[in-house]
């Protein structure tokens, strides 16, 4: 059992069921909040020297930031994001799902707060980085490419693909996006500068594939070494009868002999008889199909 499963033994009643779909119901209040009080929603962002006043909120309620316009390629992304996660949840639970969702949010946090203090200590000026939870939310995606590699999706609802191909291509894309943004900063700012910056402007992406892999990684049953050797053992041992046991592995199933009985006797299973059925060779084409 590895430390996921003692969690969810002690904690998955306090799961929230659905949770994708509060943080997409998270996104359209901040739509809201944006178009009808954009003042209120200057609170709610993630601003470090903020919380460092007392502003603690703003570790949570930045996941009602706005991620992309509010039009028709907007609307369909969070169509998308309530497909994923329901298809997440089914895999990998209700319980995991939450580790999951939140699990990029406080990586996101802490990601944050360390920027906030290295930017200080190279720049001398704390730099606040902008986060939101689109990168989060796309994440999903290639979480299910990881649960389900072989299962295939509709590219742009026409073109279908491979899951894992899906999962290549979008990290591959997400590469070259976090390149693109160090290479921009760096040319601009300098080395040291652009590096600092291309942190900052790069988190979102970063926080969001490393929670996925983290995930992943710590979701695994861990198994010691002594364990994978007694394993290899019982299955070296039960992979074939023991010598001298009497047991044999192939059985006619028209005149009982076996390889032990007959050992120049060659034994085949028949395709077209219902069941798992042995011949040896004199009946293997003689022999009436069983249905």
């Amino acid at each position: 059992m590895n430390w996921m499963n003692k969690l969810e033994k002690k904690w998955g009643r306090y799961a929230v069921p659905n949770l994708s779909r509060y943080f997409v119901a998270a996104m359209v209040i901040g739509y809201l909040v944006s178009w009808v009080a954009p003042g209120l929603m200057e609170y709610m962002y993630f601003d470090m020297g903020a919380i460092l006043h007392g502003q603690i909120w703003r570790l949570v309620t930045w996941i009602i930031t706005p991620a992309t316009s509010m039009d028709i390629f907007g609307i369909l992304f969070l169509f998308c994001v309530l497909m994923w996660g329901s298809s997440l949840e089914t895999f990998l639970g209700t319980f995991r799902m939450n580790v999951f969702l939140w699990g990029g949010v406080i990586l996101s946090d802490i990601i944050g707060v360390l920027l906030y203090g290295i930017s200080f200590l190279i720049l001398g000026t704390p730099v606040s980085i902008y986060l939101s939870t689109y990168y989060i939310l796309m994440s999903m995606l290639l979480a299910l490419a990881v649960c389900m590699p072989e299962g295939e999706v509709r590219l742009y609802f026409v073109l279908p693909i491979k899951m894992k191909w899906m999962l290549l291509f979008e990290l591959v894309y997400l590469g070259y996006q976090v390149i693109r943004i160090f290479y921009t900063s760096i040319t601009a700012l300098g080395v040291q500068l652009g590096i600092v910056y291309g942190f900052v402007a790069g988190t979102q992406i970063i926080a969001a594939v490393l929670n996925m892999f983290l995930f992943f990684w710590f979701s695994r049953t861990r198994v010691s070494r002594k364990q994978k050797k007694r394993q290899k053992e019982f299955r070296a041992q039960f992979s074939q009868p023991r010598p001298g046991s009497g047991i044999s592995q192939h059985k006619c199933v028209i005149c009982g002999r076996t390889e032990l009985t007959n050992p120049e006797l060659t034994f085949r299973y028949c395709s077209k008889c219902s069941g798992n059925r042995e011949y040896c060779e004199e009946h293997l084409f003689t022999h009436e199909h069983i249905k």
